[in-house]
């Protein structure tokens, strides 16, 4: 088997530098803004080495999502109880949409910009299926009768860049974030 080799550091530095760059420009002008173009001449870097990096202005969204979402990964699979393992679906299910919450009301132009992107692949991209796996997880744990594969795409449905800042009013930032829980712990409860 071979060893995974370690990124080189002009490597990890030009990554950094594309994610932050395509971060700045969803953040100046949305996702219209976000090219491979632009990115790679705000990053400071040539066009072929995003695209060889990144494949696709999807696969650049991708990977941000990605990164956005890591943190919330790793406390998942090993982070203390309610997050992490060892809590009953009630209490992991609304630590768990806490923290999805707070990413997609940091990152509402990044999640709209993504879904139009990668709408037609959207069910395969990894943050998608991990969040849809540890939903539909804590859904049949907690509820044997209910299609748990359905309400977990149903409950993802809802993180649209667009609804969020549409529900999410400048004097209550975390509306939309409790509405999602509120609504799935009525279906975790049976209510």
């Amino acid at each position: 088997m071979a060893e995974k080799r370690a990124e080189r550091a002009d490597a990890v530095r030009n990554r950094r530098a594309v994610l932050s760059a395509a971060e700045q420009l969803l953040a100046e002008g949305g996702g219209d803004h976000v090219s491979l173009d632009r990115v790679a001449a705000l990053a400071g870097v040539g066009k072929g080495t995003v695209f060889r990096r990144f494949g696709s202005r999807a696969g650049l969204l991708e990977a941000l999502l990605e990164e956005r979402s890591r943190q919330l990964r790793d406390a998942v699979t090993s982070g203390p109880p309610p997050l992490g393992p060892g809590a009953p679906a009630a209490e992991r299910l609304p630590a768990f949409l806490d923290g999805l919450g707070a990413i997609a009301e940091g990152n509402a132009a990044l999640l709209s910009a993504h879904g139009q992107a990668c709408a037609e692949g959207k069910y395969d991209d990894p943050s998608y299926q991990f969040w849809h796996r540890h939903l539909s997880g804590l859904f049949a744990e907690g509820r044997s009768d209910l299609d748990a594969d359905f309400v977990a795409h149903a409950v993802l449905a809802v993180f649209d860049g667009d609804l969020i800042r549409h529900t999410t009013p400048p004097d209550d930032p975390r509306r939309f974030t409790r509405s999602v829980q509120q609504t799935a712990m009525a279906l975790l409860r049976g209510d």
